[in-house]
């Protein structure tokens, strides 16, 4: 008896191993991704939703198409918070588009069988999957002998790169301290209909957390993407660089290879070992990118997101996906659990009524310091919010002024895993003149500080590169 008919019909065709080689050693044209996601929504039409932001920019009818996987798929539940995976952004780089095709089916498969973690990752999170934010790049490369160019089918089919289209702006927060989240940006006819569609879909959802697949190395790549000094390559420090590093590493140490020494990937990296630094970069550190969807996701809205390099080669052979998979799984698993971490809640008035952007300020208090991390994030329109917390000791501030006062509460992070946030609610009394003068003074000396602390370090790093050449200079002159 042939099984493998039997097995496509019970949706199992996709990750059981005895199909290995079967679907999962294939690369998925646009109609042929559409038809596994539409696969998966039959077969678990509970949990899943489809849904498209927009069109692509080559006029072939061709759509940014997500799926979700929720147990409320449809709409935000509050205090549940939404992550979201990006795949193929460049499109000859393929890897990812294929592993989360081959997510969405096991994650349906898995839940279906019964997999309690798998059940509560899904009944816990409304998981975003995008699979091709460039279908119109991957034809390109498709039709290439199957990628083997480093460069073709990489930008849209306006030929721009999308991961250099959005907007700049890491360049407004290095000379601008007076905002440090939500940054205000200008539309533009340079962005093409993809990134528009993208920063939309940002903007008007409430992401906690993302990765953005990308291939040509095997490293996990976290903020900032774009180097204060304008250097080529310069460590670009984040206020939550601490946080960036341990959801970076998440990934790497849950990957079969990536926190490993590995064979550097040419020509990329020059010689890099990734492995060796445990398998993540900051990204300015390893090469500076002004425009970047992985900046842009942290400066404008509350979504964290770092960029995951799959492998060497950007557009395998089909038959080295299974592998990729196998390496991948459990990482890419993994990330959503990150979700969450920290602290998560809702802000409400006197009345339980729940209050819209008002913003969440953290003060790190580990260790007897006393640092105010200078990216607040805000609740959104069900009063609801998340907050990527290390583990530590914080004090968490809910602030809606003018209307209301401010109230801080003194939290210990653990993060254990497989656990939901930390809940901590707050409710914000209503704000008299002497309060709001207080909470101005408060927030503006916040801010001043913060600014003076970032250019001291500056002008330390100034100092100690003018040392380190006149020690050049001296030795030089007795040699």
């Amino acid at each position: 008896m042939n099984v493998i008919p039997l097995l496509l019909a019970l949706g199992l065709c996709y990750t059981g191993s005895i199909c290995k080689g079967f679907e999962i050693a294939h690369h998925h044209n646009y109609e042929e991704m559409l038809q596994v996601m539409e696969d998966v929504a039959e077969k678990c039409p509970n949990i899943t939703y489809l849904y498209s932001i927009g069109e692509t920019a080559g006029n072939k009818g061709r759509e940014l198409v997500v799926i979700v996987l929720s147990d409320n798929p449809e709409k935000h539940e509050v205090g549940e918070p939404e992550f979201k995976y990006v795949a193929n952004m460049h499109g000859n780089e393929v890897v990812g588009r294929e592993l989360v095709l081959d997510m969405i089916v096991y994650l349906c498969d898995q839940y279906n069988r019964g997999n309690k973690t798998i059940q509560k990752l899904i009944d816990t999170t409304r998981i975003h999957i995008m699979p091709s934010m460039n279908p119109d790049g991957w034809e390109k490369a498709d039709g290439n002998q199957a990628g083997k160019d480093w460069l073709v089918g990489r930008s849209n089919a306006n030929n721009v790169d999308l991961n250099r289209n959005f907007p700049d702006l890491d360049y407004k927060i290095y000379h601008d301290q007076s905002k440090n989240n939500h940054l205000d940006f200008q539309y533009s006819p340079v962005f093409q209909p993809e990134t528009m569609a993208v920063m939309d879909w940002i903007i008007n959802t409430p992401f906690v957390l993302s990765a953005n697949l990308h291939g040509g190395d095997l490293v996990a790549n976290y903020p900032y993407d774009e180097s204060r000094s304008g250097n080529k390559q310069d460590y670009a420090k984040s206020p939550d660089d601490n946080t960036f590093v341990y959801l970076a590493e998440s990934y790497a140490e849950n990957h079969k290879e990536m926190s490993e020494s590995h064979e550097p990937c040419e020509p990329m990296d020059e010689g890099d070992d990734f492995g060796e630094k445990g398998g993540i970069t900051n990204g300015a550190e390893w090469y500076s990118v002004s425009g970047g969807m992985q900046d842009f996701n942290y400066l404008a809205s509350n979504c964290f997101e770092i960029t995951l390099e799959l492998g060497c080669e950007k557009f395998p052979p089909a038959s080295d996906l299974p592998k990729y998979w196998d390496d991948n799984k459990n990482a890419l698993i993994e990330y959503i659990w990150q979700t969450h971490i920290g602290v998560k809640g809702v802000v409400a008035d006197e009345n339980n009524n729940p209050i819209a952007d008002a913003v969440i300020k953290v003060t790190n208090l580990t260790g007897g310091q006393n640092k105010y991390i200078n990216h607040d994030i805000t609740t959104g329109q069900q009063g609801d919010y998340w907050r990527l917390l290390v583990p530590g000791q914080y004090e968490v501030k809910a602030c809606a002024a003018p209307k209301y006062k401010c109230v801080g509460k003194m939290v210990t992070i653990t993060n254990p895993r497989h656990t939901e946030a930390q809940v901590v609610n707050f409710i914000l009394p209503a704000a008299t003149a002497k309060s709001q003068k207080r909470e101005k003074f408060v927030n503006e000396n916040q801010v001043f500080n913060t600014a003076e602390k970032a250019n001291e370090e500056a002008d330390y790093e100034r100092m100690a590169e003018l040392k380190e050449l006149l020690a050049a200079y001296l030795k030089g002159r007795t040699n």
